[in-house]
C-alpha cells in the first residue's frame, strides 16, 4: 500500500455484471461513498456491463466488464489487472467473482481480499461450485455474510476458518419521500414489491394471498416494481385469478422512491433471501414488512420489530398479515416508528462502508505495510 493509505485505497470491486440487482446497488453505492471518503474505487465485471455499469461510467467510474469467459481466462487477466494497477484491495462480491479473482488477487499481492456472500446460501447447494468457492476463499482474507443466517450457513458449508467469517449488515442510501403529486396514481391500500421477478421470489405465493386477501378488501392493490424472466407468466396468473386490474407490473425502476413513497406496506414472498436492498429502502421511509421466513429478511424484521413475518409455502398466513397491517392503523404506526429507528441504528450505507473499510484495514498484509511507512 502507499504511504496515504490511511486516507487513501485503489479498491477493486468484482462482481459478475452490473446488471440491475440487489449486490450490485450494494457496489454502485459503495463506491459513491469510497469515492467521496477520498478513496479510488473501480469495479470489473466477470460479465456484461449492465445498466447499472453504465450508469457508474456516466458518474466517472471506471467500469471494465467481460473480463474473463472461462477459469484460466479471468484469472490471467485478473492477475495482469491487480498488478498493474496496484490495487490496496480487492472486493469480491459472490461466489464467481471468488472463483475467478481471489486466487489472482492472491498471486498479485494484493493487501487485503474480502468475498462477501449476498445470498442466503441455503440448501439445495451446488456442491462443485461451492468447493470451487471453498478452494478460492482459502486465498481470502475475510469471508462476510450479509446476514446471521448466512454467516451460519456458510460455516456450516466450508471448512473456512471460523476467524475468517464476518457479518456485516447491507446498508442503503436512505430514500428522500417523493411529494404526493409525483407519486404513481393510486387507489386503496397498496402493497408494493421491489426486485426481480424470478422463480427463487416465489411470487405465486404472493399473488394467491393477495386475492385471497382482496376478496375480503376490494380496495387493496398491489405494486410490482421490478423484471425478470417470471414476469410473462406471473401476469398470465394474475388474469386467471381475476385480480389483474389490481396488480401492476412496473417494470424494472432505477428511481424507485415514488413507489416507497406511496405504499403503504413491503412484500416479499421469496423461498431464499440474503437480506435484500429494496426491504432497507423501505425502512429508510418508514414503510412497514410483510415478509417470509427466511434469511435475513426474517432476522432483520424481527430485530427491528418493523413488521409480520409468514411462512414460506402457507398464502393464508400471508393473507391474514396483508389483512391485519390494512386495518390496524396502531399496527402500521409502530411498525413504521421501528422500522425508521432500525434503519439509522443498524442499516446506513456509512455503517456498512465503515465495517468493510475496518476488514479492509486490519488484515496481515495491510497492517504488516502499514508498519513500514
Amino acid at each position: 500500500m502507499s504511504e496515504t493509505q490511511a486516507t487513501r485505497m485503489k479498491i477493486a470491486h468484482v462482481v459478475d455484471s452490473m446488471e440491475v440487482g440487489g449486490a450490485e446497488t450494494v457496489v454502485w453505492q459503495m463506491c459513491r461513498l469510497q469515492r467521496e471518503q477520498g478513496h479510488d474505487p473501480s469495479v470489473y465485471a466477470v460479465a456484461a456491463l449492465g445498466e447499472l455499469g453504465v450508469q457508474m461510467r456516466e458518474e466517472g467510474f471506471f467500469v471494465q466488464p467481460n473480463v474473463g469467459r472461462s477459469l484460466p481466462d479471468a484469472t490471467r487477466n485478473f492477475f495482469r489487472i491487480f498488478k498493474e494497477s496496484g490495487s490496496d484491495v480487492v472486493h469480491l462480491h459472490n461466489p464467481t467473482p471468488t472463483i475467478y479473482a481471489a486466487i489472482a488477487a492472491r498471486m498479485a499481492g494484493v493487501p487485503s481480499i474480502v468475498s462477501t456472500r449476498h445470498s442466503l446460501v441455503a440448501p439445495p447447494h451446488k456442491k462443485i461450485a461451492e468447493l470451487k468457492y471453498a478452494f478460492a476463499a482459502t486465498c481470502c482474507d475475510w469471508i462476510v455474510g450479509i446476514c446471521d443466517a448466512t454467516v451460519t450457513n456458510v460455516k456450516s458449508l466450508h471448512s473456512v476458518p471460523a476467524r475468517k467469517m464476518v457479518r456485516v449488515y447491507n446498508g442503503a442510501v436512505p430514500l428522500k419521500r417523493t411529494p404526493a403529486e409525483q407519486w404513481p396514481t393510486k387507489n386503496g391500500f397498496t402493497l408494493v414489491y421491489v426486485g426481480r421477478l424470478a422463480p427463487v421470489k416465489n411470487h405465486p405465493l404472493l399473488l394467491h394471498a393477495f386475492r385471497a386477501a382482496h376478496s375480503s378488501m376490494p380496495d387493496l392493490r398491489l405494486w410490482m416494481v421490478g423484471d425478470g424472466s417470471e414476469r410473462p407468466a406471473l401476469e398470465r396468473l394474475a388474469a386467471e385469478l381475476g385480480i389483474a386490474a389490481q396488480v401492476i407490473f412496473w417494470g424494472q425502476q432505477l428511481d424507485v422512491t415514488p413507489y416507497f413513497s406511496a405504499a403503504d406496506a413491503f412484500i416479499m414472498s421469496s423461498k431464499s433471501e440474503g437480506l435484500p436492498i429494496s426491504l432497507l429502502q423501505g425502512f429508510s421511509l418508514g414503510v412497514p414488512a410483510i415478509v417470509t421466513s427466511v434469511g435475513g429478511m426474517e432476522e432483520v424484521v424481527r430485530l427491528a420489530k418493523a413488521g409480520i413475518t409468514v411462512s414460506a409455502t402457507d398464502p393464508a398466513e400471508m393473507t391474514a398479515a396483508i389483512l391485519r397491517l390494512a386495518n390496524s392503523d396502531t399496527d402500521r404506526k409502530q411498525f413504521s416508528r421501528n422500522a425508521e429507528a432500525a434503519f439509522q441504528e443498524w442499516f446506513t450505507l456509512e455503517a456498512m462502508v465503515d465495517a468493510y473499510m475496518d476488514l479492509y484495514r486490519n488484515t496481515p498484509r495491510a497492517r504488516k505495510l502499514a508498519t513500514k511507512r
